[in-house]
Formats: C-alpha cells, structure tokens, sequence
C-alpha cells in the first residue's frame, strides 16, 4: 500500500492545493474525517471548518465552507465554495463579518436568517481560527 495520496482542494474559482499528503482530516457534514492512504471510497458533503493534511511531515491548513469530498484509496478531491490558506485570510475582516453575523442573530430574525447567521460566525471564526496557526 502507497505512504501518500494525492490531495486537490478547489473552489469554482482557483485550484488552492494540488498536493501530496500522507494524511489528511476533512470537516464532513457529520463530523471530521481522517483520511489516510488506501482509504475506501466515498462522497461526503462538507460543513465549515479546517482541512489539515500532512506532507513529509508539515502539516498545512485550509479554512473551508461548504461542498463536497471524494475520497478514493490514491486521491481526495475537495469541491468548496470557499477556501482560503492561512496567509491569505483578512483576520480583522473575518472579526467584522463576525460580528455582524452575530449582530443579525441576536436581532431575532426569521429561522432562515439565523441559519444563515450561524453559518457566517461558524465560517468566520474558522478562519480566525486558521490563520492564527500561522
């Protein structure tokens, strides 16, 4: 069995990694995943979180929101609609996003609308949270 997998994370803009990884963890819908070489196939829809995958050793991170992962035994495909690597990310932009998300939840919206909120400080505070393991 291989020590590494090919890794592509993409969003509909740019390709952001094209890479190899010895491992990797994915925020999965449900929860996170590992991945490790050889794994058994499967599709799963992403939640907002971080990607972390190793390489010789160095583990590097990726604020993601939302999408989809394919995982095959020699590759993981990552569809996002956003992700940002860590020098990248504007922290005192994600802090303003933040707090207008929060700002709009408290103002007792419709359901909808506090979804959406809790989605904007969940992705907001990922991406603080990565780009402050520079």
């Amino acid at each position: 069995m291989a020590d590494t997998f090919a890794i592509e994370i993409v969003t509909p803009e740019r390709l952001v990694v094209k890479d190899i990884a010895e491992e990797a963890q994915i925020p999965g819908k449900n929860g996170y995943m590992g991945i490790l070489p050889g794994h058994a196939p499967l599709i799963s829809e992403l939640a907002v979180g971080e990607i972390s995958y190793r390489v010789h050793g160095v583990t590097n991170r990726i604020a993601v929101a939302w999408g989809f992962a394919e995982v095959l035994p020699n590759k993981l495909t990552v569809l996002a609609e956003t992700a940002e690597r860590p020098e990248e990310i504007d922290v005192a932009r994600a802090e303003q996003a933040k707090a207008r998300a929060e700002k709009k939840l408290a103002s007792g919206n419709s359901e909808e609308e506090c979804r959406e909120a809790l989605g904007s400080i969940a992705k907001a505070e990922t991406r603080i949270g990565v780009a402050e393991k520079r």
